[in-house]
């Protein structure tokens, strides 16, 4: 209990004086489909990934503590490694089948705390969803827990540069309905629903 309320005030603390600022005024953050988010039972949030800021962006717009998969690499720099762990966030491997952090994932959503999972596995240069893993359609039904498709748009361009000065993009958050968890675990199924969602979050991006 006490880590809990620990790592909740260090969430709020960064989430309101370091990600506010940078979300409302450097990119003018905007927030559609606030009323699909659900306010009382934990989820699996789903969003395409462009950069970097996306976990900090995301979960400082939704209002709710979502522990996103983090590259094993960041929890080793001093300070930082800290302060993602304190938010909720958890190593994954690249490139091999991590067990261990499935299992972290099922733990916290059995705790009622909610994930986010970038569906693509890895930044996209193009802000899109281009090839969906099957990992969030079986967290979902092993957990049976919603999952909510989110589309974070301009995320991939972020900063462009115009005479040596930088221009900052609108970042637009767009959160879809929630979403049933898949029937079952069959190839089949899993594949179908993945499907299903990278044309709903594409279809949010436009």
């Amino acid at each position: 209990m006490k880590n809990q309320i620990v790592q909740k005030l260090i969430y709020e603390l960064v989430s309101k004086l370091f990600v506010f600022p940078i979300y409302k005024f450097v990119f003018k953050g905007h927030l559609i489909g606030k009323e699909n988010i659900p306010q009382k039972d934990s989820f699996i949030l789903v969003a395409n990934h462009g950069s970097l800021l996306d976990p900090p962006l995301l979960g400082h717009a939704l209002g709710r503590n979502i522990s996103f998969m983090a590259k094993a690499e960041l929890f080793k720099i001093p300070f930082l490694g800290f302060v993602i762990r304190a938010c909720g966030a958890y190593p994954v491997k690249r490139g091999i089948a991590d067990k261990n952090t499935i299992k972290i994932a099922c733990n916290k959503l059995s705790d009622n705390n909610c994930i986010g999972i970038f569906i693509d596995g890895t930044r996209q240069k193009n802000g899109r969803v281009n090839k969906p893993k099957q990992g969030a359609a079986l967290l979902a039904f092993k957990n049976q827990k919603l999952l909510l498709p989110v589309a974070i748009v301009n995320s991939h361009r972020l900063i462009k540069f115009k005479f040596c000065i930088p221009l900052f993009s609108k970042i637009v958050i767009k959160v879809g309905k929630p979403l049933l968890p898949p029937k079952s675990s069959s190839r089949d199924d899993l594949n179908s629903f993945t499907i299903k969602l990278q044309e709903n979050i594409n279809n949010m991006i436009g």
